[in-house]
């Protein structure tokens, strides 16, 4: 019989190797963006991703207040929010979570791409949004990537 030289390795929470990186939102476009934020904050771009582990890196976004949407979506779109008790809906566009900071924006954006469970809840504590071009995150040495070049 023959052996695979290589074996699957399941990384658990003490031995994922987590990093920094910053993410500069300016120019890009909306969802596009929060979709390979949501990959990074899952781990999904390394080889050694785990479904059901926290390996995934932690996400420093600025530049959150100049991001875009495409066509009338700022204004058009409209999301919907129940508060539980009778004639409790409530609605507000991107615009209206724009006005209230831009991070609450990006946050629910990205939060939407992660799983509704509470390893979503975990990995969505490693996003940090800031609506200018500093942050207060330089203890941690971030690198600075390109968000264009992942897929």
């Amino acid at each position: 019989m023959e052996y695979n030289s290589y074996k699957t390795v399941s990384v658990n929470k003490e031995s994922a190797k987590k990093e920094w990186v910053v993410v500069d939102a300016e120019g890009q476009i909306l969802g596009r963006m929060c979709s390979k934020v949501a990959k990074l904050l899952r781990g999904k771009y390394k080889p050694s991703y785990t479904p059901n582990v926290d390996c995934g890196d932690n996400v420093i976004i600025v530049n959150a207040d100049k991001v875009q949407l495409t066509g009338n979506k700022m204004t058009d779109r409209v999301y919907v929010r129940y508060t539980g008790f009778p004639g409790g809906q409530r609605e507000f566009t991107p615009a209206d979570l724009m006005a209230k900071g831009a991070d609450k924006l990006v946050r629910k954006v990205v939060k939407g791409m992660l799983p509704k469970n509470r390893l979503g809840a975990k990995q969505i504590t490693n996003l940090y949004i800031f609506a200018g071009p500093e942050h207060n995150m330089q203890a941690q040495q971030p690198k600075n990537i390109d968000i264009n070049t992942l897929k």
